[in-house]
């Protein structure tokens, strides 16, 4: 089969895959779209922690599909389905605690199993969730990414009228703004690098677009850039009692200076957040099917699996553009 897969580090082509053997517990998906984001360039790169992928890896951690076959617990042939990325052991302490992202056994599709940028992926028939007949599967394939951001402001509970700043204006910052606003925030600044992106973030729900650090200080601060500076501008836009939400993924090893006494001093909470939990995911699956969650607005560029790779080259920047860059996706159904 074809599939999108990263031999090593700097060498990703689409090219012949096995196809997945039959196991117990597992059933065939048939992936419909599937997303790329900022991760994937670092699995591409080499530049993710080793200790989260196995090369060689079969891209693919955002996505939709339909089942290959008839399965009693979910539905027949065709029905449209969503899967939890993270495998987890179910035994270890954090899974009994229902901690799924920091099971002790890291297994993931898309960097330590094959992802859903093929013709066909196995996946564990537990992590399967059924999508409603209503919901279109453009708006259920940001439900991966979407479950990352929930967990992570689900975490702490967040009260409503609290100033809200989002540093970042890729399509984990545009979600962060699309599910805070659930919580009723009295108001929502992005802090982005291209004036472009103010479009997107205003349709997501954002108050005020700025290309320069505000002189502001805000209650909760959401770093989703990924970088050691953004890191350190978060600290700095804190008020006193502020919550801190590191979302972004920083490459391996990113070090940031910062005065230990200011973060007592003014009460800050910092969170880091890994991933999502089982709950989280199935929260965000539930709100899609309602119709709470409609991000489909998010994507912007569409590729077919046969131009995978320039939907990379989107992703990176190499291709330039003057319009908005929200979400980029790879149309597996068609060529």
């Amino acid at each position: 089969m074809r599939a999108l897969v990263v031999s090593e580090p700097g060498d990703v082509s689409i090219r012949a895959w096995p196809e997945p053997e039959v196991v117990d517990g597992e059933v065939f998906v048939v992936p419909v779209l599937a997303g790329v984001c900022g991760t994937d360039l670092e699995l591409i790169d080499g530049t993710i922690d080793p200790a989260y992928v196995s090369y060689p890896v079969v891209l693919g951690h955002e996505w939709v599909g339909r089942l290959r076959d008839d399965i009693a617990a979910i539905g027949p042939a065709g029905t449209p389905v969503v899967v939890e990325g993270i495998i987890p052991c179910g035994a270890c302490d954090a899974c009994r605690r229902e901690a799924s992202n920091l099971c002790s056994v890291y297994d993931e599709i898309g960097f330590t199993r094959p992802g859903a940028i093929a013709d066909v992926v196995s996946v564990p028939e537990q992590l399967v969730h059924r999508l409603d007949d209503g919901v279109q599967l453009i708006d259920a394939v940001l439900i991966e990414p979407m479950a990352v951001v929930w967990r992570a402001l689900t975490r702490v509970p967040l009260r409503t009228g609290l100033r809200v700043v989002i540093i970042g204006d890729g399509t984990i910052a545009l979600l962060a703004a699309h599910l805070v606003r659930l919580f009723e925030p009295a108001s929502t600044t992005m802090i982005g690098r291209r004036e472009e992106q103010r479009h997107l973030a205003l349709r997501a729900g954002i108050d005020v677009f700025e290309v320069d650090t505000p002189e502001s200080h805000f209650d909760l601060v959401i770093e989703a850039a990924g970088t050691g500076a953004a890191v350190a501008s978060a600290l700095e836009l804190c008020d006193r009692g502020a919550m801190v939400i590191l979302l972004g993924l920083p490459p391996h090893g990113t070090k940031v200076e910062f005065a230990p006494d200011d973060v007592v001093n003014n009460d800050v909470i910092v969170q880091g957040s890994f991933s999502y939990t089982r709950s989280a995911f199935a929260e965000v699956v539930l709100r899609v099917n309602s119709g709470d969650l409609k991000p489909s607005f998010l994507i912007t560029n569409r590729f077919t699996f046969d131009n995978a790779l320039g939907a990379l080259a989107t992703l990176r920047g190499a291709v330039k553009a003057t319009e908005p860059r929200g979400k980029v996706i790879i149309d597996l159904s068609s060529d």
